[in-house]
């Protein structure tokens, strides 16, 4: 994926979860956070982040905050990109072989999935989750507790019992990590259920990303570490 009209700034501080306050070109200014998840491991004052200029002039805020750089890691926290850029990936091939639909935000039954797929006779359903938190190397999800996380695997796992095939994938906004883990001592709960979901037959897919303060897209497989 493809940001447009990207400028680098120096990040002040985030009054709330939505806005931050970012230096750009001597002066301050208020911009929007494309993620809603705590990040404070990214957003440190003083970090360098970048921004994608809105090309709405009505829009309160000018910019949105799509990346950071934390040490020599690049990592995107654009929270809309990981659907975006498993869609691309998987309409390319390289998710299934044969796919023949790709269908976004799909009601079955009283769940709501990222994604619903055919291809030839199967048929299922994947979940998306991206990950920004790295220790050391290693990627890590979730960085604060997430019910609704833990709902979506066991959701999954109902899938499963009914005859479809069911995936979660973690895209990790970042390079060159060394394996991913489910991170337990945030939520145990979640780590819990991701072994359930696998023992179910749930796929559990992780992939780093390729990323420039510009772009974004899905690269290699990493370890999963159970």
């Amino acid at each position: 994926m493809q940001y447009q009209t990207v400028k680098k700034g120096i990040f002040l501080a985030r009054p709330n979860r939505f806005i931050a306050h970012v230096e750009v070109d001597g002066a301050t200014q208020v911009v929007h956070v494309k993620n809603t998840g705590r990040c404070r491991e990214l957003l440190v004052p003083g970090a360098s982040v970048y921004l994608e200029q809105s090309a709405n002039p009505a829009r309160k805020t000018k910019y949105d905050l799509i990346a950071v750089e934390k040490g020599e890691l690049l990592i995107n926290m654009d929270a809309q990109a990981p659907n975006r850029v498993f869609r691309e990936w998987a309409e390319q091939g390289a998710f299934l072989p044969g796919l023949t639909q790709l269908r976004p935000e799909t009601t079955w039954g009283n769940s709501r999935f990222d994604f619903y797929w055919e291809a030839g006779g199967r048929r299922g359903f994947v979940e998306v989750k991206g990950v920004t938190l790295e220790e050391n190397g290693h990627a890590r999800f979730p960085d604060a507790p997430t019910e609704r996380g833990v709902k979506h695997l066991e959701e999954l796992i109902r899938c499963r019992s009914e005859g479809y095939e069911a995936a979660v994938c973690f895209v990790l906004q970042m390079e060159g990590m060394k394996d991913f883990a489910p991170n337990d001592s945030t939520h145990p709960a979640f780590g819990q259920a991701l072994r359930k979901a696998a023992q179910a037959g749930v796929q559990i897919l992780a992939r780093t990303c390729c990323v420039t303060p510009e772009t974004l897209t899905i690269a290699e497989p990493v370890p999963v570490c159970l």
